[in-house]
Parts: C-alpha cells; structure tokens; sequence
C-alpha cells in the first residue's frame, strides 16, 4: 500500500485539481515535504487522510487503494463478465447499473475513476450519458470506455465528442478491456498488488 503519494496522486484521491492540493501545501493547511534537491511535494498517507477527515473528503479511495470502476450495461451476462475481469485483476472495486437513469444516479454517489458504459441502453442511449457526465466539473477526471456493437465512425466520432475517451466494439475480449481500463488509468496492465 502506498505511504506517500505526489500532488497529482492526492488530487485524484480527493477529487479536486493539482492546483488545490499545490495551494493547501502551499500554504500549511496541507503537510508533507519537498524531495530534498527538486521542487516536488509530497505527502504522508496519515497526513493525507487526516486532511480529507478535517475537510469532509469522503476517505475510501485513500482506504481501500483501489479505483472505482461502474459498469452500465443492460445485459447481466456481459456486466457479470466485466465484473469478473476488473474485480480478479484486484485493483478495482467494481459496481454495476443496468440503465442510463440508475447510471447518472451512480455516478454523483459513487465518484468511480472509470465507466465502463453501453452505448444502448434501454431508457437512454450512453451519448447523453456521457454528456451529463462531462457537464460536472468535478467529474473532470472520470474516463468514460464506451461500448457497443455498432460499428458507424461518424457514431463513434459522436461519442468521442460527447466526452467518450475510448471505444470498445463489441463482441471483444476481457483481456482487451481490462488493457484499455488500465491504459486509461495510467496503469500498469497485469501488474496485480
């Protein structure tokens, strides 16, 4: 488990921009030290979450040292297998949802890094998913795979418009979505802890 994490490492866990980490440390209300020699900041584990108790930050991404990932599809055999893939890599904890509605809900509670997301769903289609994610500045950082079996490029450029960052066609291999997850993630594929 991590013990020191770099600005960027604890905006992601606090779900706010580098910036205001940079400005917290800056300015005392955020401890931690300087890399001897360089202008990096660095702060403890225990300072970090000491910080995010005092300031109402919801604690379990430092806690659990996983990435949240939410799978919204409407078919349960597929979700169950995206589970499966994402949950035995032991990275990720995983939720799943199988509606655009249930989906938007999810996503304002749950805060997950990544969406793994059908592109046809049964009440809305995930265009307009994607677009209701990308209207949240504080869902900025939230990296969006969209999945389908429709091939048209002009919908897969639509998508990438409306705030996709990757496409899947379907059928596809586990392996390759646990590679784009990661990829998107910064991870390291098959790197399990």
């Amino acid at each position: 488990m991590k013990t020191v994490f770099t600005t960027g490492e604890a905006a992601k866990i606090c779900k706010v921009s580098q910036q205001t980490i940079i400005r917290c440390f800056d300015s005392g209300q955020l401890k931690g030290f300087r890399v001897p020699g360089s202008k990096f900041r660095r702060i403890p584990r225990d300072v970090l979450y000491k910080f995010m108790k005092d300031n109402g930050i919801p604690t379990d991404a430092l806690e659990s040292g996983k990435r949240k990932a939410l799978v919204v599809d409407d078919d349960p055999d597929l979700v169950e297998l995206l589970q499966d893939v994402l949950e035995s890599d032991g990275r990720f904890e995983v939720r799943a949802v199988n509606n655009g509605f249930d989906a938007g809900m999810m996503v304002k509670e749950y805060r997950p890094d990544i969406i793994v997301l059908d592109v046809m769903l049964p009440d809305i289609n995930g265009k307009e998913v994607c677009q209701r994610v990308r209207t949240d500045p504080a869902m900025d950082d939230v990296k969006i795979i969209c999945i389908s079996g429709m091939v048209e490029a002009d919908k897969i450029d639509s998508l990438r418009e409306a705030g996709a960052n990757d496409f899947l066609q379907k059928p596809f291999e586990m392996e390759t979505v646990l590679e784009r997850v990661c990829k998107l993630l910064d991870m390291e594929v098959g790197a399990k802890n």
